[in-house]
């Protein structure tokens, strides 16, 4: 893959929309669901579209490096500088998280916070995280999912299908990420379902999911 192809450009998303975004998902109490993601992580971790770097923060200093991949040219300078605040050593690299340049399985650990919403393909960029992760290791996951109800679930049909995608940078509020990931290989050992609103324009989303899978 050429340095192109692994570079992102959504300048309106990028510096208007997303920091947006992530302060009200922050400031509505995203930030626990952060620390539940990251407790008692250790090893080397990498971290898929990792935005402006809003986790950094959060990872325990048992872990000995993270590697976080964001393929957005802003987003991945604004994560650069969070990085150097970090409490634990982070490389931020350019890369689309279907398409990893790291060796197999060389992380103890993978992080998908908010990302498979996004990506264009959740299915190659779980087979991608399976591959970096060692057999044993485990991959941390908090999306936004599909809904259970037929209500919210025609709902989020609808905006997927009009204009949530063009405002979020490519974002699905539908997908049923829990059997992505199973399907891609991964054993989940414990998954948390709850809805979570910051604020009402965003009720598409509010079902998520957050928990622990194992790559066998």
């Amino acid at each position: 893959m050429s340095d192109g192809e692994a570079t992102v450009r959504n300048p309106i998303f990028a510096r208007w929309i997303f920091p947006r975004v992530v302060a009200t998902h922050d400031a509505g109490g995203g930030i626990e669901h952060r620390r539940e993601l990251l407790a008692g992580l250790s090893g080397r971790v990498i971290e898929v579209g990792a935005g402006i770097g809003s986790n950094f923060g959060h990872y325990p200093r048992s872990v000995k490096e993270l590697v976080a991949t964001e393929p957005e040219t802003y987003l991945r300078s604004v994560a650069m500088r969070a990085a150097e605040t970090a409490p634990i050593p982070v490389r931020v690299v350019e890369g689309l998280a279907e398409s990893l340049r790291m060796d197999d399985a060389s992380f103890d650990a993978g992080i998908a916070s908010l990302v498979l919403c996004t990506v264009r393909d959740p299915a190659r960029t779980l087979a991608e995280l399976f591959r970096v992760i060692r057999p044993g290791g485990e991959l941390r996951f908090y999306e936004h999912v599909r809904a259970g109800t037929p209500g919210l679930r025609l709902a989020q049909r609808i905006v997927d299908a009009t204009i949530w995608p063009r405002l979020g940078g490519g974002c699905h509020t539908s997908r049923d990420t829990r059997s992505a990931i199973e399907r891609a290989g991964f054993v989940i050992q414990r998954c948390r379902e709850f809805m979570f609103q910051p604020c009402a324009l965003l009720f598409p989303s509010a079902p998520h999911i957050l928990g622990v899978a194992r790559r066998p």
